[in-house]
């Protein structure tokens, strides 16, 4: 059953790659958006490289629980900025504060876990 913690990382990771990959093609939206709710866009560049470069350590699975530990702080940042204060007001925010409360929790599903054979973690663990 190992194999599905890793499918399990690479399906959590998949939704961060293709927006860090999406707002590379398209900066003058994320950047917009980002200024429409405060949010300085000088952070953007910033917030693509580690939407794309965190996630694909989680795949990987090195340092496993500070990934996962630092996603779901990026998460939980990000619906309490973009996504509650417009969740009476449009329904489309209520579903991504949802999603993410979701992603947040499999997220702390992997922070609470002990490294598995399919990762770096349990590599580097076992190998002393």
């Amino acid at each position: 059953m190992h194999i599905v913690e890793v499918f399990g990382r690479i399906l959590i990771s998949l939704l961060f790659i293709f927006e860090g990959i999406r707002k590379i093609f398209n900066p003058d939206m994320g950047m917009m958006y980002m200024a429409d709710h405060g949010v300085p866009e000088i952070l953007f560049y910033p917030s693509v490289a580690f939407e794309i470069i965190v996630p694909l350590i989680l795949i990987a699975g090195y340092k496993t629980k500070l990934m996962a530990s630092l996603l779901a702080l990026f998460v939980t940042s990000v619906t309490l900025i973009f996504h509650i204060p417009l969740i009476f007001s449009d329904s489309m925010q209520l579903l991504a504060a949802l999603k993410n409360i979701s992603i947040l929790g499999g997220l702390l599903i992997l922070i609470s876990n002990k490294p598995q054979i399919c990762s770096f973690d349990y590599y580097l663990e076992n190998k002393k």
